[in-house]
């Protein structure tokens, strides 16, 4: 009887210690995924900056032109368009990902202070 007891007691520490990797596993993936996530959404946003820029070299030069092509000065207009529409939702994942990463450093934090006053 002790036997089956201590066998269920062994099993059951057996599932947390698993049950507590895969849980590891996934908080390392998850910070992986969101510091890559953090960074490609940094990285488009400088370059849509710097597409902003060259649109309006482009437009610059397309106003200096003896014949105004209208076709190429409407695509332009709607790339511009396009350009802040792309911009605003960089700006607006950033601020999300700011978010998720100031929450998840607070609750971290708050992790990290119990864990050292329990001591």
């Amino acid at each position: 009887m002790l036997a089956l007891i201590l066998l269920g007691a062994l099993l059951a520490l057996v599932g947390a210690v698993a049950a507590t990797l895969a849980w590891l596993k996934f908080r390392r993936a998850r910070l992986a995924l969101q510091t890559q996530l953090s960074e490609d959404v940094a990285r488009l946003a400088g370059r849509t900056g710097e597409m902003e820029e060259r649109l309006a070299t482009l437009d610059t030069r397309a106003q200096q032109l003896p014949v105004r092509i209208s076709d190429l000065q409407q695509n332009l207009t709607d790339l511009r368009i396009l350009t802040g529409a792309l911009s605003v939702s960089l700006r607006q994942a950033q601020r999300a990902l700011s978010y998720t990463e100031l929450k998840t450093f607070s609750a971290n934090s708050l992790t990290h202070f119990f864990k050292t006053r329990s001591k």
